[in-house]
């Protein structure tokens, strides 16, 4: 049971709060501790260890630890990160390097991971989104304001409207 004590300052009884007797952990753990959970960018990484209150110099040396034993590696990641989100999402290549931008992925080592020719593949994820989410008697106009929007490329877009739109005769 806590004890309790009588503060002076605020005329009232305190609970006494327990002090953790585990050492703090040193950027390194904690940073090997982040990636064992989820991939990081070094960006992403610097910005978790700071929020953890952990100095430049101790972030500065455990990422440079980390990239000497290749643990962390943006262009790896990224490349790995692209090519999943490419293959296993409807989502357009614009959204995809939005995406890896946000999670801290520099925009040239992003657009490195492009491919030359996305026409195929942009297609086939904008029609999979218009069948998911409208019918085929929809308005197209519609139907290519929506895509748009997601930044499908624009004659990606025109042929996976014209497709879906008149397989429903």
């Amino acid at each position: 049971m806590p004890s309790k004590y009588w503060n002076p300052e605020t005329g009232e009884e305190e609970t006494a709060k327990r002090k953790s007797r585990r050492p703090k952990k040193t950027a390194l753990i904690a940073a090997v501790d982040i990636l064992a959970r989820q991939e990081q960018s070094e960006k992403k990484l610097r910005e978790k260890l700071k929020r953890k209150e952990y100095g430049d110099e101790e972030i500065d040396a455990a990422i440079a630890r980390l990239k000497e034993k290749h643990y962390l590696n943006d262009a790896d990641a990224c490349a790995r990160q692209f090519e999943f989100l490419y293959h296993e999402s409807r989502s357009s290549v614009r959204q995809i390097c939005l995406k890896l931008m946000q999670r801290g992925f520099p925009r040239d080592l992003v657009q490195s991971c492009v491919p030359r020719d996305t026409y195929e593949r942009e297609k086939a994820a904008a029609l999979r989104v218009l069948e998911i989410q409208y019918r085929p008697d929809k308005d197209p106009q519609k139907l290519l304001a929506s895509l748009y929007r997601k930044g499908f490329d624009s004659s990606a877009i025109r042929a996976a409207v014209d497709e879906y739109t008149s397989g429903e005769e």
